[in-house]
């Protein structure tokens, strides 16, 4: 009996420090996240303009991370043919993240978490203390369409072009 207590205290104190994963028809948590282009960005008015992609990744700087945002910079038009915003987001302090936007010549915004709180509620932290590579697809309505947890960084942006199409985004009309 206090062993099963035990293992009971311990996931709930994870689950407050990790938060719970959301899934598909889940309602995506509301945000307001500043971005690497100075602007602060909120998803209920994100949503207005069409679906929403959260690329999170671990740690500005870091190998992989850095091979998602080339991906994502030289292929997002890709992911531009979609009614679809899309962003990377990681808890790194926003002056890591407009660094990092820069160094990479990333041609859309980064948006910082510093403080993990919008990273908990969608259950994407990592006991490291970094959010774990995951993307996360929001429709219109607020709804989770898809959440992604293994992610290939250097075909990124392929790979959510490819995710929006098979979620049945719309296109732009050219």
């Amino acid at each position: 009996m206090g062993r099963n207590r035990f293992f009971q205290a311990v996931a709930l104190a994870l689950t407050a420090i990790l938060g719970t994963a959301l899934s598909v028809g889940d309602s995506a948590p509301d945000f307001s996240l500043q971005g690497s282009d100075g602007k602060t960005y909120q998803l209920s008015e994100l949503l207005q303009e069409g679906a929403v992609v959260l690329a999170w990744y671990p740690k500005a700087f870091t190998k992989g991370c850095t091979i998602e945002c080339k991906s994502l910079t030289e292929n997002g038009n890709l992911i531009r043919e979609y009614k679809a915003t899309y962003f990377m987001v990681s808890v790194d302090p926003i002056e890591d993240v407009t660094k990092f936007a820069e160094s990479m010549s990333a041609d859309f915004p980064l948006l910082a978490d510093p403080d993990k709180s919008v990273a908990q509620q969608y259950g994407v932290m990592s006991p490291y203390g970094f959010s774990n590579r995951h993307n996360v697809y929001i429709g219109t309505d607020g709804k989770v369409l898809a959440v992604d947890t293994t992610v290939n960084p250097s075909t990124a942006a392929e790979d959510i072009a490819a995710r929006l199409g098979e979620l049945g985004i719309a296109k732009h009309e050219s």
